[in-house]
Parts: structure tokens; sequence; C-alpha cells
């Protein structure tokens, strides 16, 4: 075949291509090209490039390696593949590095020496266009791309009118991946808001929104195939979707039998709005037609008003502090999968304008007043900024605002775990929950590391190496600060 895709992985803030997730860009692409194509993870370059296509098999005493844990179906004949390749498309991009459990994205650091001697046509897409950046506090990855002989912005950006063909076509990708994949939809893009001082979706793209009709044929065709787990998380804002409520009753109609059915990513303001409005309507729809262990992932990045007016942030903390009321009232209940049916979670950024001592204050100020007042969090992600190019707060000097207060960094990610995480994750799971249906991911010596399949999944460690890639039933006995440990049972 004269085309191969090279997925090296993307993670941004309206979407993850990470593995287990299969992200929204490799099968557009497939699909604009409307013929086959062969298709390669960064995992598979690895492992014929470093490891000369044998299999590394971890001692006991070793952690599986990640590095080239998500092999397709080619990953015996990469040599030949590559040598055969008239044009590799490389996918690659990470704009919100996050820590990942069974997949390591590649970066330009990593790939680019290992694709400089191929003999064909490369050329780069993705969010890499813009920049990336696998470690947050940190500037973009910067390194020579005349490897390249094109950086294609045109495969990265497909108007719906295209998206809508080319989705259902690429959804042949799958044939070629041997394992379990969450596959990400994408709704929509851009932001309504769209002012936040370190955010790159506005400079990537305009407001556009996806036909529900569009979104469920794509569905329909991986449900056709196969595909079992779903999370509609490409988008800023789920709750901003027209008609998102109508999807869901759509997706459950037409596709039966889902394993997992999620959403992403949720603006407090919109949750409010669709409160006062309409009286629920897409929350109530979200619990009733979704599956449980459901987050609404809340971008609020600071409880501190001086922060959130000086990045022009979309949500103040009483309007956040109320949305998170809301979506408890209505999914705190537990669910068949052991989980609550649709909880909170909450993003907060460090290195941002104006923080201050009194930045954290604030933060604990209200995290605190959410315990306090029995509410449930699923998960507090604490990330530094990742800043690039053409964000205005790259424009208002760089990192200086990530230098200023970078020896308090540790301290106060240390206080909102002890405080705030560990008691709260003994509240959502408390001893002896049965979480059903977990899947064993990786080894790290005697211990096995499982995960729900879901949008923020809890990391489980079992006191045993259980067969990798098989799903079992967990007792929790204990918690950590962001995990838990357990015990399998029937």
């Amino acid at each position: 075949m004269p085309t191969t895709i090279l997925d090296c992985y993307t993670d941004e803030a309206s979407g993850l291509g990470v593995p287990p997730y299969l992200g929204t860009y490799p099968r557009y692409i497939a699909g604009s090209l409307n013929e086959p194509v062969n298709y390669l993870t960064i995992d598979d370059l690895r492992f014929y490039k470093k490891y000369n296509s044998k299999i590394f098999i971890p001692k006991p005493s070793q952690k599986t390696d990640i590095f080239t844990y998500n092999l397709t179906k080619n990953a015996k004949n990469v040599e030949h593949i590559l040598n055969n390749t008239d044009t590799l498309i490389i996918v690659l991009g990470i704009h919100v590095p996050g820590k990942y459990l069974s997949a390591m994205p590649g970066t330009l650091h990593e790939l680019i020496p290992m694709i400089q001697d191929l003999n064909c046509k490369k050329i780069l897409t993705g969010p890499a266009i813009f920049g990336t950046q696998l470690h947050g506090g940190k500037l973009r990855e910067k390194f020579d791309m005349s490897v390249f002989d094109k950086i294609d912005n045109s495969l990265y950006t497909f108007p719906y009118d295209k998206i809508k063909d080319y989705a259902v076509i690429g959804s042949s990708l799958l044939k070629q991946i041997p394992d379990i994949r969450m596959i990400e939809i994408e709704t929509g893009k851009g932001c309504d808001i769209g002012h936040c001082s370190f955010c790159t979706e506005p400079i990537k793209n305009k407001i556009a929104f996806r036909d529900n009709e569009d979104i469920l044929k794509e569905i329909k065709t991986f449900y056709n195939e196969g595909a079992r787990y779903f999370r509609i998380g490409k988008q800023t804002c789920f709750y901003t979707l027209p008609k998102a409520a109508e999807l869901l009753k759509e997706i459950h109609t037409a596709c039966p039998n889902l394993k997992v059915l999620h959403i992403d990513n949720c603006n407090p303001v919109k949750v409010l709005q669709d409160s006062k409005k309409n009286n629920n309507k897409i929350t109530k729809a979200i619990v009733k037609y979704c599956t449980p262990g459901n987050v609404a992932a809340f971008g609020i990045e600071s409880f501190d008003l001086d922060v959130v007016r000086a990045n022009t942030l979309n949500t103040i903390p009483k309007v956040g502090y109320e949305a998170i009321k809301i979506i408890n009232k209505f999914g705190s209940q537990i669910g068949n999968n052991g989980l609550p049916k649709f909880i909170p979670g909450i993003n907060i950024i460090f290195g941002l304008r104006n923080e201050s001592k009194n930045t954290h204050i604030e933060n604990m100020k209200w995290l605190t007043k959410i315990y306090k007042d029995n509410l449930l969090l699923r998960r507090i992600n604490i990330r530094k900024a990742a800043i690039f190019e053409g964000t205005s707060l790259y424009e208002d000097g760089k990192d200086k605002f990530l230098k200023k207060n970078k020896k308090y960094y540790w301290k106060w990610r240390n206080d909102i775990r002890q405080k705030i995480d560990y008691p709260m994750l003994q509240r959502l799971v408390p001893k002896e929950t049965i979480l059903k249906d977990c899947y064993a991911e990786i080894y790290d010596g005697k211990t096995t590391f499982c995960r729900q399949f879901g949008t923020y999944p809890l990391i489980v460690g079992v006191k045993e190496r259980i067969p990798l890639k098989k799903f079992v039933n967990i007792k929790i006995t204990n918690h950590m600060l962001r995990s838990v440990t357990g015990k399998v049972v029937e």
C-alpha cells in the first residue's frame, strides 16, 4: 500500500487519542484517502527500530513496557510496510500533558531520528502543527522540522461536510488493531466562550457542530465492526452541542448493547444554563442513557477570582460549585459497575497570570467546601500550564508566571492530594466496594494495575500478577491518594 498512517497519539483539551482510546485524526485521514492504508502506531515503530521486531518479555520484577504495549496487527511487518510506503502521514501532538498508564505518546525528539532515513514522502499533521509538549510547565518542543516534506494543516482540520463520510470510511482502521479501543467521538470544535489565556482551541478552530445524524451513523458503523466502548469526548463542552440529549437517546436506541457510553468536557456555565432554561434536560439524559462511571470534566482551572479574571477563564468559583451540586444531585446514585452514574471531575492549572499564595488558599477553600457539603468528585487533575505560541499566556511573557511560584507547586499539589483527594476517594469507593469489569492492563513487579474502560477510570492495584488484557471484578481493600488497591473476586 502506498500510504501509511503513523499514529504517535494525541492529547488535547478537546479530545484524546492515546490508547486505549482511538483518536479521530487517523480515522478521518484514512477516510479521506478512501483507499486501503496501513495503520501503524509509534509502538510499532519502536518495536521495529529499537527492538528489531522481537518481543521483549519483562521479568516478574519488571514493569510492562508501555513503549511497545499498543502494537497493531502490522507489528511484525513494519520493515516491509515502510519500505513499500510512498507517503507516510504522521499524526502527533500533545497539548494537555497527562500521565498514561499503558501508552507513551511519541515526541518529535524521539520520532525524527527514527524516520529521517526512510525513503518516502513524510507529512506531519495533528496538534503538533501548533506545537507539542509531553510535559507540563514547559514551552513547546522544538526540533529541526526539515525531515518532513510537508506540515499539513488540511489533514488536521477537515470540514464537517467532509468528515461525515470520512468518519464512516475510516472506521475500517479498527480491523488493524488487535486490542479493545475506546472510540473517541467528535461532536464539535471551537469554543463559544474561548478566551482562556492558555488554551489553543480558539487558535485551531472556529465554532462548528456536527449533525446528530452524522455522529450516529459513525457510531453505528463502529458498533457493527464490533466496538462497544465509546466516549463522546472530542468537544470543548458536550452541553453546547445542539440536541445533545436527543443524541444520547438515539445512540441508546440504535446501539443497545454498548458496554460503555461516556462523555467528557463540560463547561459549568452551560450546566447551569441547562438547569435554568431546560429543567436539566441534558444532565438527566446523560444519567439515563450513558453508562455508570461517567465524568463531567470541568475546566475550572482556578477558584481564585483574580486568576479567573486575569486569564479570562470560563467559570467563576460560585458557578463551578453550583454546577458540581447539580451533577451530584442527578448522578451520584451508584450504578451496576460499582461507581456513581455521573459525577464531576475538576481541572486545576498552575502557572497562570496573577497566581499567588492566595490562589492556593482559594482553591483549598472551595475544594474543602465541596467535600464538607458531602459532594462527590471523581478526580482533581492538577497540571502545570503547557505554553504554546499564539496563546495570550505565551504572548504575555511565555513561562514567567510558571517560574514565579514554581517552588510552591509540590506543596500546593500535595495539600490537595492529602486533604481532598484521599478522603474523597474513600467516600467515592469505600472498602468492600466491588468494581466490575476491570481490565488488567500492566504489571509493575508483582502488582497488576487494572482499570474499567471509561472517561477517567480509577486505577486499581492488585497484589498479584493476573493475566493481562482480561476482565476481572475487584473488591476494594485500601485507598491511595489517587488510586485504590483490591483483590479479585468472582
